[in-house]
């Protein structure tokens, strides 16, 4: 049980890793196509944008399990990988929110506007990167949450992000709500139409979209 509990704060910390690097990926490429810096978290609390996170999960699982350091390999199957994680993430935000945060229908070989050859390029150079320094930086992770008040940070630093997340969907899905004149049914849905409004919202998740 505490091994499982390790592997899930571990899998956590690795989580939160891709996620601040994601954050700051979209933020520069934010400020070179549009000229300044906008929000691009996907969450409504901290720097983070956890479709990072999760493809950095799935090269976690993935590499773990096959052992190839052959870079080419390391290169198609991370394209692979980010591709199908960026393809799902956008059908999935798109089916539970009504919302889409890139639409890529006027690249050139995209997949349904969700991803392109050239995005799942940059997936590819990713697992590149994953492979060459940030998975050797996972034993020095299994070796932090060793100790009991780095474990017990990280548990805390944990439930707090499943309230973000648990927060920003169920905002996001108000949202949805409010655009088709559904009023708040309880408590906590007039909770969060009074503290996450429109206005907010729109600021915080400024390039999402809504899906017609």
């Amino acid at each position: 049980m505490k091994e499982k509990f390790n592997e899930i704060l571990k899998i956590f910390i690795i989580f939160i890793i891709g996620s601040i690097i994601g954050y700051i990926v979209e933020m520069l490429v934010a400020l070179v196509q549009e000229g300044h810096f906008e929000s691009r978290q996907g969450v409504l609390y901290g720097p983070f944008t956890p479709v990072y996170g999760i493809g950095i999960i799935v090269f976690y699982i993935f590499f773990t399990i096959i052992k190839t350091r052959n870079k080419a390999k390391i290169f198609i199957i991370s394209m692979l990988l980010g591709g199908i994680t960026e393809y799902l993430c956008s059908y999935i935000q798109e089916k539970v929110f009504g919302t889409i945060s890139w639409d890529y229908s006027n690249w050139i070989f995209n997949i349904n506007g969700r991803t392109t050859l050239i995005h799942c390029s940059y997936w590819g150079v990713a697992g590149i990167l994953y492979t060459s320094y940030i998975e050797p930086l996972i034993p020095k992770i299994k070796d932090f949450i060793q100790k009991s008040s780095m474990k017990l940070a990280t548990s805390i630093l944990l439930i707090l992000m499943i309230f973000n997340i648990s927060i920003s969907s169920m905002a996001a899905i108000r949202q949805k709500e409010r655009q088709d004149n559904i009023p708040p049914e309880n408590k906590l849905e007039s909770f969060i139409d009074t503290h996450y409004p429109d206005e907010y919202m729109n600021i915080i998740f400024a390039n999402k979209k809504d899906v017609v």
